[in-house]
């Protein structure tokens, strides 16, 4: 039945038509090039695939049958408004075009307007006081990041001295080709400006990077406070970042004597999980100014957002 879907393809839609050149002293004038509606590329993505309507509509029948919801399912009528109407399908529907289709998710969406990147943009503007996990992954090979490509030869790697005065050359490469270098997968956590829990060794504000591999507390003896692993958990009304001591069933948060914050004492079954043991950070010596803390305290009103 589904002969046309079980053929992986992939294709790539040329904006325009390739034509043979023409003598140069009877070139066109440039036509305008039109923008292609997401509904568009999708029906152009269908008919360079052969894949008929209702082959869809019983493609969209079998993932919604094993994920488990009718909203996976999408109607040849509906499909007809997604592609001529510019009708804007819900994330589900999309979800079964793109695993039809062998498109990424991330890219649809990118068409629709929805640059799944742009949410690192306001992490730290919304609620920064609260402790939370969050993500890194980079969506979108189109993504780069500016990485120094060539080093000024008097540079001397001995000597404490500013990055940018020694870079001889800046270059832009794909932030996925970054993320392909590191054979680990990671877990992110925010440290809350509220959360004074490892301070003065984890600033609030803190970007910590959690190994999810190590959850077990290490029983290994440590010199100092730098070596004594800090563990990323998890409890029912949040997070916490802090030593852990494990004592039966019973998980100790352990804060930074400086930081006069109190010790607590979870059911390691019940009531708290660890995540991870924090294994990277990335700290500000120095804190935001008051008035972006005041900005980014409170998640905006409705009629905020309005204006």
């Amino acid at each position: 039945m589904f002969s046309k879907l079980n053929t992986p393809a992939r294709l790539r839609l040329d904006t325009e038509a390739v034509e043979k050149p023409l003598p140069k002293d009877n070139l066109p004038a440039p036509p305008a090039q039109a923008k292609v509606s997401p509904g568009q590329y999708l029906k152009a993505v269908r008919e360079r695939l052969q894949i008929g309507m209702r082959d869809v509509q019983e493609a969209s029948i079998v993932i919604a049958s094993e994920e488990n919801s009718d909203n996976f399912y999408v109607s040849a009528a509906r499909l007809t408004q997604i592609e001529n109407e510019e009708s804007v399908p819900s994330f589900h529907k999309l979800f079964s075009l793109c695993s039809i289709y062998g498109l990424d998710l991330n890219d649809i969406l990118s068409r629709y307007g929805v640059n799944a990147n742009r949410t690192k943009a306001y992490r730290t503007r919304f609620l920064p006081e609260i402790t939370r996990t969050t993500a890194a992954e980079i969506y979108g090979f189109e993504e780069k990041v500016l990485v120094p490509v060539r080093i000024d030869p008097t540079f001397r790697w001995e000597a404490t001295q500013l990055v940018n005065r020694v870079v001889a050359m800046w270059g832009e490469i794909p932030a996925a080709f970054l993320l392909g270098c590191n054979p680990r997968k990671h877990t992110y956590g925010y440290i809350g400006l509220a959360d004074r829990t490892m301070f003065p060794l984890l600033r609030p504000g803190s970007l910590v990077m959690i190994d999810p591999e190590r959850r077990r507390v290490s029983q290994e003896p440590w010199r100092n406070e730098f070596e004594r692993p800090i563990y990323f958990i998890e409890l029912r009304n949040g997070y916490r970042c802090a030593w852990c001591q494990v004592d039966g069933s019973r998980l100790s948060l352990i804060p930074h004597p400086v930081s006069n914050a109190p010790v607590q004492s979870l059911n390691l079954a019940t009531e708290a999980e660890i995540l991870g043991q924090v294994v990277g950070v990335a700290m500000r010596l120095v804190p935001p100014n008051t008035s972006s803390q005041e900005l980014g305290s409170k998640l905006p009103a409705p009629s905020e957002i309005a204006k």
